[in-house]
């Protein structure tokens, strides 16, 4: 708590959001969910900012794998261990398209995987975009929603169990993770 009344605390969340859509994994919730409690008037606010510099990662994410797929993106794919089931996604973008992205935006699986597989796959900018926009909002709004209506429930929730709440969530989105990238 003592990080989000930082005076550049909006700045690191925006760094966050930007670079963890497309390289970084640590999830920006981790920081908007104390920021959104601590500075409730603002809740409204960082979940834009959240929002906003996501889709702006994403979009770079996009264009890393428009322009430097062989160098970048197969090196952050290889990061990921998504090597074997990356071509695979190509099939799922001929098939759902905008939906993987929104389910990606929306979902904590890994966004980054499928912003640079638009960019390979040649998905449409607009679609990307709306598609981003709506799942990366959805996703952070929601979060700041509830830190809003609950947020002296949360903050119990926090300092009681924080760190073993931050442990345990760790160790399930590493463990969910690896299931995913081993199907």
């Amino acid at each position: 708590m003592t990080f989000v009344n930082h005076k550049h605390a909006p700045a690191y969340l925006s760094a966050i959001s930007f670079f963890e859509a497309f390289i970084v994994p640590i999830p920006p919730d981790f920081f908007l969910i104390p920021m959104s409690i601590a500075a409730k008037h603002k809740a409204w606010f960082y979940a834009f900012l959240t929002s906003l510099f996501s889709v702006l990662g994403g979009l770079f994410g996009y264009l890393i794998g428009v322009f430097l797929y062989e160098s970048v993106g197969l090196w952050i794919i290889d990061l990921y261990g998504m090597e074997e089931h990356f071509d695979s996604l190509q099939t799922w973008y001929v098939e759902y398209g905008i939906w993987m992205i929104f389910a990606a935006g929306f979902l904590p699986i890994p966004y980054k995987v499928f912003t640079i597989a638009s960019g390979v796959f040649a998905m449409a900018l607009l679609p990307f975009l709306i598609g981003s926009i709506i799942g990366r909002s959805t996703r952070f709004f929601l979060v700041s929603a509830i830190c809003y209506w609950a947020s002296d429930s949360v903050l119990r929730i926090m300092e009681k169990f924080g760190s073993t709440a931050m442990i345990l969530t760790s160790i399930v989105l590493v463990i969910g993770f690896v299931y995913w990238t081993l199907q």
